[in-house]
């Protein structure tokens, strides 16, 4: 008789790996452990630390990742969650979309992080191709998470300073909505001494979530926050629970790495904070 492995709720996380600085499949790993789900990383590139040091060393994953996938095929997995974060490559994008209809279920929620871009300016590494592919990558999502610059690139909406309108800001969200996913998350929207999320779900009322901005911006506070937001969909909590649930202890692992005096480039250290985060 064959074993079971679907015993256990489990996510597959579809991100590069960095063995310091916090952040990726290191960050979500524990996270999503801590609320009760096995976490099954996917890697897509391995780094000794993030880039945003002087030097790391980098090893491109995607020739290997097909065949590292076609073993979870062979143990017939199935997963509760599907959550991708950094891509870098058309290619990638496409092992992602061919993931998700691989491995998706009924019960199989795709959080989609289409990190691209930030302060109205997309990252060097993405093309004009690659945008094209992320966006054909939505309709593959249960919910989507993108910040303001993401949001703006993939509906080719004109990016502007601010402040935003909740009315534009619902427009953002209702088009990308319309291009796949039922649920989704603008994030880290400026409001003068505050961080705000848009939380809009078809059929409710739009939300928008305010937390107070403290310390300074660190890499990684975003796996922290779509780890948090992949774990709660799996263990069915309200999104807008959720939304507030992860920018608070995105929050408070700031004023912690502040006061530690954690460096801006060793990201936030949650491990003081892990034991707070529940299902």
């Amino acid at each position: 008789m064959c074993p079971n492995h679907n015993v256990q709720k489990k996510i597959a996380v579809i991100n590069d790996y960095s063995g310091f600085g916090r952040c990726s499949i290191a960050v979500s790993m524990p996270i999503i452990s801590m609320m009760k789900i096995q976490c099954c990383p996917v890697p897509t590139s391995i780094f000794s630390n993030h880039t945003g040091f002087p030097e790391y060393f980098f090893d491109d994953y995607t020739d290997r990742m097909q065949a590292y996938i076609d073993k979870w095929k062979r143990l017939d997995l199935e997963f509760e969650g599907i959550t991708s974060g950094f891509l870098g490559s058309e290619r990638q994008i496409e092992i992602v979309r061919q993931f998700i209809r691989d491995f998706r279920t009924e019960r199989t929620t795709v959080v989609v992080d289409p990190v691209m871009g930030d302060s109205g300016r997309r990252y060097s590494t993405y093309t004009d191709g690659m945008c094209q592919a992320m966006k054909g990558l939505l309709h593959n999502a249960d919910i989507l998470t993108p910040n303001l610059t993401e949001a703006c690139i993939l509906t080719d909406t004109s990016y502007h300073d601010g402040p935003w309108k909740v009315g534009e800001l619902e427009s953002l969200a209702q088009k990308l909505s319309d291009a796949g996913p039922d649920k989704v998350v603008i994030t880290g929207i400026r409001q003068k001494g505050f961080i705000a999320n848009l939380v809009y779900q078809k059929g409710s009322r739009t939300r928008v979530l305010r937390t107070r901005r403290v310390g300074t911006e660190r890499p990684g506070t975003g796996d922290v926050f779509s780890a948090i937001l992949a774990a709660d969909a799996v263990n069915g909590v309200p999104l807008d629970r959720s939304v507030k649930k992860a920018s608070d202890f995105v929050k408070k692992c700031i004023l912690c790495s502040e006061e530690r005096g954690i460096p801006t480039t060793d990201g936030v250290c949650f491990e003081e904070l892990l034991h707070t985060l529940h299902p």
